[in-house]
């Protein structure tokens, strides 16, 4: 499957299309060669939706900058009551 299709070639090829999508690729569908969509499949999707939260989320962020900055402590499961 080519990663970049035309509105028509997708319409005789979207089972194709889909297949690759699930495989993790990414299919750019064009109109006048410029692209107007792209077909991703679901798990990729979601692993986007899911960062997109996090990214949004001032106190994620906040630890992320925290952990890069070398400024996490860690501890040991056991030591987290029951």
């Amino acid at each position: 499957m080519k990663s970049t299709v035309s509105i028509s070639e997708g319409q005789d090829s979207f089972p194709a299309m889909v297949k690759a999508a699930e495989t993790g690729k990414v299919v750019t569908v064009t109109r006048h060669d410029e692209p107007v969509a792209c077909m991703i499949g679901h798990e990729r999707m979601s692993a986007i939706a899911e960062t997109l939260e996090i990214m949004g989320s001032a106190a994620a962020m906040h630890a992320v900058s925290e952990h890069q900055a070398g400024r996490t402590k860690f501890g040991k499961l056991s030591d987290i009551p029951e």
